[in-house]
């Protein structure tokens, strides 16, 4: 999951598509209008022998906007490797205080930092 997030980040569809499963891939996946991702928190995770699942929440910047991304991610196991097959998502709006810490990462307060 760590290094799909990471993909996402640097744009990188190759990986994006070769990390998915063949029965749910796209043809092609156009990573021009993404937002810049900029944190990702593993909520749970689970997995049996060829089966493993992630709840996930990534924060996200639109210009001067925060958001998030939640999913419940499911991915399957062939051949020793673990491919992404679908997810439930929802997204949301962060409402951030000045005194919030930035969602960036930094610890900063979020007036002190990216406001």
């Amino acid at each position: 999951m760590r290094s799909r997030f990471s993909a996402f980040v640097v744009k990188d569809a190759d990986y994006l598509l070769e990390t998915w499963h063949p029965e749910t891939r796209p043809a092609e996946l156009d990573l021009s209008g993404s937002p810049e991702w900029v944190s990702l928190q593993i909520l749970s995770s689970s997995a049996g022998v060829d089966t493993g699942r992630v709840h996930f929440r990534a924060v996200y910047r639109a210009g001067s906007d925060w958001g998030y991304l939640e999913e419940q991610s499911d991915f399957s196991k062939e051949n020793g490797c673990w491919f992404y097959r679908e997810g439930e998502t929802r997204e949301g709006v962060l409402k951030l205080g000045r005194n919030d810490r930035c969602p960036c990462g930094s610890g900063r307060k979020f007036k002190a930092c990216c406001l």
